[in-house]
Formats: structure tokens, C-alpha cells, sequence
């Protein structure tokens, strides 16, 4: 799992604010397809949102960091339901400040 400094974490912040999840964990958690989604969406994207369906707080701390564990992106941000992570991409779109 990547860090990111806090300027770069603001940046991103600001560029995930208008962008809208495309993945969505449901009542079945967080599965092997899900994972393979959020796979496919961040090497699309680099930032992206993601949805959970939890209400349990720690839940939604526990797949963050799993999600950012198994796929190697770095956690941005976690505003209730909605998490954020980036991970760059082999041609990064995203150019990070330093």
C-alpha cells in the first residue's frame, strides 16, 4: 500500500470531489468480484470512489484497508458511505505534487 503526503492527498481530494463512485460493495460485502471490479475501475481510472453499503463504521475501515492491501492503491479519503482511493496507473493521467 502506497502513502501519499497530505498535499498530495488534498489534491486528489479535490479531484475525486465531482467524480461519482463506479463500484458499490452491497449486503454481501466485500467478494472476490468486487474486488476484481475495483481492480478493472483503478486501472481505468487511477481515483477513484467507491460506495459501501455498510453502516458499521469499522467495517467500512476494515474493507479500506484490504481493498488498498490487495490492489497496492493508496487510501485518500473516507467521507461515510464513500471511499476514495488512487493507485497510479502504468502511464500515470494523474500528475501528483511533489
Amino acid at each position: 500500500m502506497k502513502t501519499l503526503t497530505t498535499e498530495q492527498k488534498q489534491y486528489l481530494k479535490g479531484l475525486a470531489h465531482n467524480r461519482q463512485p463506479v463500484v458499490m460493495i452491497g449486503n454481501h460485502g466485500l467478494t472476490p468480484a468486487v474486488l476484481k471490479e475495483i481492480e478493472l475501475a483503478l486501472n481505468a481510472h487511477e481515483l477513484i470512489k467507491i460506495k459501501a453499503a455498510s453502516n458499521e463504521l469499522e467495517t467500512r475501515r476494515a474493507w479500506m484497508a484490504e481493498i488498498c492491501a490487495s490492489s497496492g492503491a493508496a487510501p485518500v479519503q473516507q467521507i461515510g458511505k464513500v471511499l476514495v482511493i488512487y493507485r497510479a496507473g502504468s502511464k500515470p493521467a494523474i500528475t501528483l505534487p511533489k
